[in-house]
């Protein structure tokens, strides 16, 4: 009997400037609350999946980092600014929302939990609408033409110059 395949993993930011692969399991999926990771992701906490024990690879580009303290240093795309890694002594997380499947990886784990802020935990409770129950009140939601790259890998015309 062989070994089953080893699982892999592709993302990028957002213009495709940016691409990497992941190769192994990851199991350690996370969403840290934390001061610096709202900032970095702009957001209320960042989703993180830590790469430890697998095999990271940039295919495509590779990220821009800023140290963010004497320990962390945050990778991202210098061209879109998507954030992609949090880069520390223990190994490298990637943005989850950075997979070409994010769906793949749920968290399992939060941290920086004294960071939290409250109404994190009530986001499910608020109303839901999908994109085109907009149209109403703003109409070009109807025509807008995604120039994000696609939750997959393409050959190397990426980022097309008219998209920059």
């Amino acid at each position: 009997m062989s070994a089953a395949p080893e699982p892999t993993y592709t993302g990028g930011c957002q213009c495709g400037a940016v691409r990497f692969r992941v190769a192994g399991a990851l199991t350690d999926s996370s969403i840290c609350h934390c001061r610096m990771c709202q900032k970095a992701f702009g957001a209320y906490y960042a989703p993180l999946v830590s790469t430890r024990g697998a095999k990271l690879e940039w295919t495509r580009g590779e990220p821009k980092r800023f140290r963010s303290s004497n320990f962390a240093l945050r990778g991202f795309c210098e061209n879109c600014g998507t954030p992609l890694t949090y880069e520390a002594p223990d190994g490298i997380a990637i943005a989850a929302g950075a997979f070409d499947d994010p769906s793949l990886l749920p968290p399992t784990v939060q941290f920086g939990t004294e960071g939290k802020i409250g109404f994190v935990d009530h986001l499910h409770e608020l109303p839901g609408h999908r994109t085109e129950e907009d149209a109403e009140s703003a109409p070009f939601v109807l025509d807008v033409v995604s120039y994000q790259h696609p939750d997959h890998d393409t050959d190397g015309g990426w980022p097309r110059e008219e998209m920059r």
